[in-house]
């Protein structure tokens, strides 16, 4: 599990804006946030980065 999606409302920021900065699309991002996917660790560490956190305040 992760808390892509608490960040994300923490921080007041879009799925449209993520997917954008990661280079992915809107759909695998929302995959990621609905805990549908999971993201690989190089994937979480580049959210984390984006989103200005340590990628541990991601994963639960």
């Amino acid at each position: 599990m992760n808390r892509i999606k608490e960040v994300l409302e923490e921080k007041g920021i879009k799925q449209t804006w993520l997917a954008e900065k990661l280079g992915k699309s809107y759909n695998m991002v929302n995959a990621y946030v609905q805990n549908r996917r999971q993201p690989s660790l190089d994937v979480l560490g580049q959210i984390a980065k984006i989103l200005g956190i340590n990628i541990k305040e991601l994963i639960k």
